[in-house]
């Protein structure tokens, strides 16, 4: 009798992501540090590489009918706890900077936002920022609701307006780092708001790259209103995204920066 759960066989890729995305680190260090760009670049392609390989694996899982009923309620959950995971490592973020802004030192001269911090205007690229990201959030609903109805051309009409809202939000990111007059070492202001919202960006790229990945699958009809768990999941975590977002607008952006 064929078993409902899925048992893996031997893979070299969880092995080689970890490799390469310590490179990553390392290179990013290594270039805010003033060193060259051939090290991050070199460790970008091959965490790509296999990143591609790993995820046409699971494809072909799919695909082959290994991802039965039961399969996918662990991956449905497995997603969630990492959600969960997620939130917890951002909230570890808010409660440092709500420590820092209620009570501030003497250290930091007992004000907040610190003596020469000049933060960003909430009214301005953050504002528009956020309407960026709102946006997308409507669009992938567009997408998923479009798929579950049938109507596949639609969808794909939703998810490449998300993409392109997703690399949108962050050329706008980029541009405020540009304009910002205060910098990561510039006191715990400066340390808190660069981590909280980088890390946030960072999201941003990941939730991007696993939406390229489904818009690809679905213009190839590997997806149909019944069965489209990649794209489910694509969706959930964009939505985290979305909701972090918001939270560090209130606080860090609109409080934070008027406190």
């Amino acid at each position: 009798m064929r078993s409902p759960f899925h048992v893996l066989e031997s893979s070299p890729w969880p092995f080689l992501c970890s490799i390469s995305s310590l490179y990553i680190a390392i290179g990013l260090v290594d270039w805010m540090n003033g060193g060259s760009l051939q090290f991050l670049v070199f460790s970008s392609v091959l965490l790509s590489l296999v990143l591609y390989q790993w995820w046409r694996d699971v494809v072909r899982e799919s695909n082959q009918g290994w991802h039965t009923s039961y399969v996918v309620k662990g991956i449905r959950l497995g997603m969630m706890l990492f959600i969960i995971s997620e939130v917890f490592f951002f909230f570890s973020f808010f409660w440092a900077f709500f420590s820092c802004s209620l009570v501030p030192s003497v250290e930091i001269g007992g004000v907040w936002p610190p003596v020469g911090i000049m933060p960003l205007n909430p009214f301005s690229l953050p504002l528009l920022s956020t309407a960026v990201l709102l946006g997308s959030g409507v669009s992938v609903t567009w997408c998923h609701y479009a798929l579950m109805a049938g109507y596949r051309k639609e969808a794909i009409y939703g998810l490449v307006t998300t993409i392109l809202l997703g690399i949108y939000f962050t050329f706008l990111q980029v541009s405020e780092y540009m304009e910002c007059v205060f910098t990561i070492a510039d006191s715990v202001y400066g340390s808190l708001f660069y981590v909280m919202t980088g890390f946030h960006g960072v999201h941003v790229i990941v939730g991007t790259t696993m939406l390229l990945v489904m818009l690809f699958r679905l213009c190839n009809n590997s997806f149909s209103s019944e069965r489209h768990l990649g794209l489910e999941i694509s969706i959930w975590y964009w939505h985290f995204v979305d909701a972090v977002w918001i939270f560090l607008y209130l606080c860090v952006y609109w409080w934070g920066g008027s406190v």
